[in-house]
């Protein structure tokens, strides 16, 4: 909770902008909000791992909650990546130096998260290919990108 009180107050948002901020920049005309989004991505991370627990067993740990942890947190930088302009919402300028992958794992680390939840949010995109190491960062990626993908269609 500190991390994303600390996203929001940091990019200036009232807790009536939260409801209305939009899941992503990169496809026009997408109408789904970046609460949604995380709802989505939480859900579906947890439901994953679930499944994975009932098949494998003790045969593959996976941290619910750090999984969980991570999939709430993991676009919380997009409240210091994003701004209002007039016409809608833009990058900040802290958003077009960096993503929110490296500003939402600083934020989750100034916030005291254990290093195992930064790492679920410095790697969920595509900045992390090549660099996850832990089922739960697996699992939040390929959840956020089937849960991204199929809006470009």
């Amino acid at each position: 909770m500190a991390a994303l009180v600390k996203a929001v107050e940091a990019g200036g948002w009232s807790a009536d902008d939260i409801e209305k901020l939009p899941f992503t920049l990169l496809i026009e005309g997408v109408e789904r909000t970046l609460v949604e989004h995380t709802r989505a991505i939480t859900r579906c991370a947890r439901a994953v791992a679930q499944e994975m627990k009932t098949i494998y067993g003790d045969r593959l740990e996976i941290n619910m909650d750090g999984l969980v942890a991570g999939a709430l947190l993991h676009d919380c930088g997009k409240f210091v990546e994003y701004e209002r302009a007039k016409n809608g919402y833009v990058k900040s300028h802290l958003g077009r130096m960096l993503r929110h992958p490296f500003s939402g794992t600083a934020i989750a680390h100034a916030a005291g998260l254990p290093p195992e939840v930064c790492h679920v949010i410095a790697t969920h995109a595509k900045e992390g290919d090549g660099a996850r190491v832990t089922a739960e960062a697996i699992i939040v990626n390929h959840v956020d990108f089937a849960n991204f993908e199929p809006f470009k269609l």
